[in-house]
């Protein structure tokens, strides 16, 4: 049995994205070499790791305890990285940062392009995922830092405050539900919706609020970025949903209408987190203080 580095990144990668040719890709392999490779550590151990279905790939039983490993001698290659950096030219760290939909697009890259600038021997690997997945991941070693809602269990994980993150209802000046007293969020799912994509991690927190509810969004196109769902909405496409931050930070339309949601779920707050940041490589402790020199108070 002889697997290398690129093979147990590889694994990981078509396990993180569910299936080999997103694994390969994100692995900068082509299919075929990806396809190789795996087949090639199923036929050392003469077993499968992988679960083919149409859908995509799950682990085995044994690929599940190859993960485990996997993850694990991954992290220790990283930490031994970053403690020779100090003596090798060019030698990079990696943080592996998994952030929701509004931390990305409203608050981190002004923060980490300052932060890259400032550590020419560090690089990020910045993934967006729904909350609940990414605390899921940090448990599981996958990642270094998260960004998350504070609607998701943090249980076994540290803490830290990050930013208020309200979510605001948006109207067409002229909808039906423009006048009179701000609609709860399932009188407005009588109404259409212009949602992001699919794979967004908010739209599916917001799909999930909705089931919760009894009924789904009514979703008549989606539009790539809050930015397209403000110009959309504002143009009589339906009703949106988006972080305060992203509609402060564009010049409001006449033709838009903003509504507050008073649901306990609109009402989030952003957590910095990890599994411990007492035993964060150096590298990724270097970026957690640079977020937690970053935060903002608290909305009054």
């Amino acid at each position: 049995m002889h697997f290398d580095l690129t093979d147990l990144r590889l694994y990981l990668n078509i396990l993180d994205t569910g299936n080999i040719t997103a694994g390969a890709a994100r692995s900068h392999l082509s299919l075929a070499a990806a396809s190789a490779r795996i087949r090639a550590m199923e036929a050392s151990l003469g077993i499968d790791f992988l679960e083919r279905g149409r859908r995509g790939v799950t682990p085995t039983p044994v690929g599940k305890a190859l993960a485990q490993h996997a993850r694990t001698l991954l992290q220790q290659a990283e930490r031994m990285q970053q403690d020779l950096a100090d003596y090798a030219n060019g030698v990079k760290g990696q943080v592996r940062l998994l952030c929701n939909t509004t931390a990305i697009t409203e608050y981190l890259p002004e923060l980490l392009a300052d932060f890259l600038r400032d550590h020419p021997n560090l690089d990020i690997d910045l993934q967006e995922l729904p909350s609940t997945r990414i605390t899921h991941a940090l448990r599981q070693g996958a990642a270094d830092l998260g960004i998350i809602s504070d609607a998701v269990d943090t249980q076994a994980l540290d803490t830290l405050p990050f930013r208020d993150d309200p979510l605001v209802l948006i109207m067409p000046a002229d909808h039906p539900l423009a006048d009179g007293a701000p609609p709860s969020f399932s009188d407005t799912l009588q109404h259409h919706y212009v949602g992001l994509s699919a794979n967004s991690a908010l739209a599916v927190y917001l799909e999930e609020q909705a089931l919760h509810t009894g009924l789904r969004m009514q979703i008549r196109i989606r539009a790539d970025g809050f930015d397209g769902v403000m110009r959309m909405v504002a143009h009589g496409a339906g009703l949106g949903i988006v972080p305060l931050a992203a509609l402060e930070r564009r010049t409001v339309e006449p033709a838009l209408k903003s509504v507050v949601l008073n649901e306990p779920w609109a009402q989030r707050k952003l957590l910095l987190c990890a599994r411990s940041f007492e035993h964060l490589p150096g590298y990724a402790r270097a970026l957690l203080e640079a977020f937690h020199a970053a935060r903002l108070p608290a909305n009054p």
